[in-house]
Formats: C-alpha cells, sequence, structure tokens
C-alpha cells in the first residue's frame, strides 16, 4: 500500500525535464492567479493560452511518471528537509485539478460579466485566490512529510474561506466565518498530531514513519487528532453541518472546485496519515465505515427534502463523501485479499475522481439555472426545461454519476466496491450502497419533476454569458468517460515504470 501512495523508494531519480514541470505545475497557478487579477481576463482564449504551459507540466510529469515508475524529491531549506513525490494517486489528482481549475477559469469571465459592479470589482480577487487555491492543492498531492503538508492545507483553507467570503452578502460573511473557525479548530488537532509524531519519531517524513512507528497509546493519540482535524475539513459525517450553508451564498466556480477538490484534499491526507501511522487499526476503519453507511443515508435524505437546488447539491455532498468512508475498513484491513484489496482500492479512486467531476458540473448547471431565472429554489425552477435543456441536460448527465449508472465512473466505481464487500461479506455497506443509489435518483428526480412543469407560467430569463452552458456539460461528460476509459487511470494506480 505504501509503494501505491508513492511512498516507497524511487528506482530513478527525476531527470531535469520533470523538476523544470514540478515547479511549474506548482508555481504557475499562483502566478497565473495574480496576473488574472491584474489584467481581468474577459477572452476565454486568453485564459486557455495562459494555462497550456501548466498543462503541459502535467503531461511531462505523467509521462516521466510512466516511463520512470515513482518519482521522489527532497529540498533543503533553512535546515529543514521537505519530500515531494509523485505516484500514483498523486499524479491522477494533480491531473484533475489543472482540468477542472481550468474549467473554472474559463467559466469566470462569463459569470463575472453577468455580475453586477460589486462582484466585477471583487473579480480580481477570486483571480488571485483561485490561483493560489490552485498551487495549494498541487502541493497536497505531491507533498510526502508532514510539515509541508501542514502548509499547503492551511493555504488552501485560507484561501478557500476568502473565496466564500466574497459575495459579501450577510449569509456569506456568516457561513464563511463559521467555516474559519471550523478549520482552525480543525488545524490546532492537525498540529497537536503532527507534535506528538515528531516528539515520538523525530521525523515528518512519511515513508520513514511508516517504518519506524509502532503500535502504542501515542499514535492511537496521534492518529485520533490528525483523524479529527482532517474530518472537519473534510465534512466527513457527522462533522458536515458547515458545508451546506456555505454553498448557498458562493459563487459557482468557488462552489465547484470547494466540492471537487478542496473537501477531497483533506481526505486524501486523511488516508495517507492512517495508512501509514495506523495501517491494521480495525476498530478505527470500522468507525469510520459505520459513519459512512450513515453518512450515505442521512446525506441523501436531507438532499431529498432541501428546498433550495444549491443545498441538495451540497448535501449530495455528505452521502458521496460517505461512500468513500465505507472503503476505510477495506483499505486498512491488512488481512483483505489480495484482489479485494484491489478492487477497494480501484474503486475509492474511481469514485472520488466521478463525483470531482460530476459536481463540478452540477455546481455550474445550478449556477446557470439559478442566474438565469433569477431563483434559488427548486420550486422556482418549474417550466425551466422550455428554456434552459442544455443546463437541464448537464445535470442529467452528471446525475448518471452520482447515481452510479452505467456507463459512468461512479458504475464502474460502485462495481468494484461491491465486488470487495461482497467478497468479505460487508452486508451493511452493501445495503448502504444500494440505499444510497436508490436515494440520489429520488432526490435528483425532483429537480427533473419540478423543471419539466408545463403548467407553470412563463418567466422571464436572463441570457448567459457564451461558452458558460458547454463548460458545465465538459466534466459531466468525463465523468461518463472516465467510465468507459477507467483502464487508463486504474493502471496509473497499480504504479508506473515500464
Amino acid at each position: 500500500m505504501m509503494t501505491r501512495l508513492g511512498l516507497g523508494e524511487a528506482t530513478f531519480a527525476p531527470l531535469p525535464a520533470a523538476d523544470l514541470a514540478l515547479l511549474v505545475a506548482i508555481v504557475l497557478p499562483a502566478l497565473l492567479g495574480l496576473l488574472g487579477a491584474w489584467l481581468q481576463p474577459r477572452r476565454l482564449v486568453m485564459v486557455l493560452l495562459a494555462a497550456l504551459p501548466a498543462l503541459a507540466a502535467g503531461v511531462v510529469l505523467m509521462l516521466a511518471y510512466i516511463d520512470y515508475g515513482l518519482l521522489r524529491w527532497q529540498l533543503e531549506w533553512g535546515g529543514l528537509f521537505f519530500q515531494l513525490r509523485i505516484g500514483g494517486p498523486s499524479i491522477l489528482l494533480l491531473t484533475l485539478t489543472q482540468l477542472l481549475g481550468l474549467t473554472a477559469a474559463l467559466y469566470t469571465p462569463g459569470l463575472l460579466s453577468r455580475g453586477d459592479g460589486y462582484m466585477r470589482r471583487m473579480g480580481r480577487y477570486l483571480w488571485l485566490l483561485m490561483g493560489l487555491l490552485l498551487s495549494a492543492l498541487s502541493l497536497i498531492w505531491v507533498a510526502a512529510d508532514l510539515l509541508m503538508l501542514y502548509f499547503a492545507l492551511e493555504l488552501v483553507s485560507l484561501t478557500a474561506v476568502a473565496m466564500l467570503l466574497l459575495p459579501g452578502k450577510t449569509k456569506a460573511l456568516v457561513a464563511g466565518m463559521r467555516y474559519l473557525l471550523l478549520a482552525l479548530v480543525g488545524s490546532l488537532a492537525y498540529l497537536l498530531g503532527v507534535a506528538l509524531v515528531l516528539g515520538q519519531w523525530g521525523t515528518l517524513d512519511l515513508a520513514k514513519l511508516a517504518q519506524v512507528v509502532e503500535p502504542g497509546p501515542v499514535v492511537w493519540v496521534a492518529a485520533a487528532l490528525l483523524g479529527a482535524g482532517l474530518a472537519l475539513k473534510a465534512a466527513l459525517f457527522p462533522l458536515h453541518a458547515w458545508l451546506e450553508p456555505v454553498h448557498a451564498s458562493a459563487w459557482t466556480p468557488v462552489s465547484a472546485l470547494h466540492a471537487a477538490l478542496v473537501i477531497k484534499a483533506s481526505l486524501f491526507i486523511l488516508l495517507q496519515l492512517w495508512l501509514v501511522l495506523v495501517p491494521d487499526a480495525l476498530f478505527l476503519s470500522r468507525l469510520v465505515g459505520l459513519l459512512g453507511v450513515i453518512a450515505v443515508v442521512w446525506g441523501g435524505l436531507l438532499a431529498w427534502r432541501a428546498v433550495e437546488l444549491k443545498s441538495l447539491v451540497a448535501f449530495s455532498t455528505v452521502a458521496q463523501l460517505g461512500y468513500l468512508m465505507l472503503v476505510f475498513p477495506l483499505l486498512l484491513d491488512t488481512s483483505l485479499p489480495a484482489l479485494a484489496k484491489t478492487q477497494a482500492w480501484e474503486g475509492f479512486w474511481l469514485q472520488l475522481g466521478g463525483h470531482a467531476l460530476a459536481k463540478t458540473a452540477m455546481f455550474m448547471a445550478a449556477g446557470n439555472l439559478v442566474l438565469a431565472t433569477g431563483e434559488t429554489t427548486l420550486a422556482g425552477l418549474a417550466g425551466t426545461s422550455r428554456r434552459m435543456p442544455l443546463s437541464l441536460l448537464t445535470f442529467g448527465v452528471a446525475s448518471v454519476t452520482l447515481i452510479g449508472l452505467p456507463p459512468s465512473a461512479g458504475f464502474t466505481a460502485k462495481w468494484l466496491l461491491l465486488q470487495a464487500m461482497l467478497d468479505q461479506q460487508l452486508w451493511l455497506p452493501i445495503a448502504a450502497l444500494l440505499t444510497g443509489t436508490l436515494l440520489t435518483a429520488t432526490y435528483i428526480f425532483r429537480v427533473f419533476r419540478y423543471s419539466f412543469d408545463e403548467t407553470a407560467p412563463q418567466q422571464q430569463y436572463r441570457p448567459l454569458a457564451p461558452g458558460m452552458d458547454v463548460l458545465a456539460l465538459l466534466p459531466a461528460l468525463a465523468g461518463l468517460g472516465l467510465g468507459l476509459f477507467a483502464h487508463a487511470p486504474l493502471v496509473l494506480l497499480q504504479g508506473g515504470g515500464q
């Protein structure tokens, strides 16, 4: 499992081209954010051209990983050593971040052009914060020591909070400040866990910790503190109460990036740290799995009862994260047969990637519907099928992934997870998986029931900027493509090197 996480020994030293690509992939988004704040681009082609070097850097890193396998770097600064690596999950998450970050950046000029004077003035801060956020996320995917993970995680949290505060409305400020307070509590718990680890074993390098950590009270307390802090930041059930309010007033690209990537960063770190510190913690992993069962059902019920469209999408995130929590008992069981563990490992990452794509598309489609109609509630969508067919199509295609219907990534992920659970006769998680699928279909159906109400009176619609509908559809289609061509990312997860 350590090799799959990219925490083993690298066979080859990275070539200079890979060194440069890593620097570009991490630093360039922040520089482009600064440039965007200065120039405030209005043409999509300019945004696309500016992003090409970062995309090229991602391709170089992927090719280097395919050719040479695990890539590792060690940096020294002020007597401190920092570890970086490119493994299977790292390169997949880095690619996902670049593609979804580009989609959000291309969507932003259209949104700002349809906003009021306040939104256009604050647009420069959105560009800056988006660039910083993407750089920090890229750093989290490749960082391999606790100190660098902490710095990157704090930068992600602070930029995310600042982006959520940008609308300046009372609801946004209250929700954003509550999120900030809870994020700081999570950071404090994380820091205490790091201090315990450093004091006991004298290293923050994850690869070295995997070799020297021994079971005992210290590691259990450290794992509990780290887990609680990261679960709070990731909005894992039952620590999810802050999630829905922050999306109520958030601008569409912010909601899309937050749901797709920001909460996944904390989950990614949590999975790594528990696999390193407590790899055979059956009680802890079964507790997370049980909470995942409740999350799937509870999140689905909250989404089913939601009054507002964005609340429905936000609550569905609680349920979808529950699927990922269900996998923890499989990943942290050292006695599990190799085939079942591989199925659980692959299903976890496909579910994570499919959800990120689907949720980006859903928040963009929801944002387009709210912007065009001026309505935020499901009832306010009545009759929108006549004027907003592409937005509803996007919502429907993204729902295919979320429900887990073929040929989407959600279907492939659930199929893999179901096989692993059947092998271990885990009937409760299987029941949760099936119940969650039915609940997802139920709350998605509510959106279309209102939208196709042909008896609704004609409304005044505000036109969208060119491209906003198409940009929302792209990640939804990518969710289907990820299911159809799942072999390629699954091969990367097994380790590169030819």
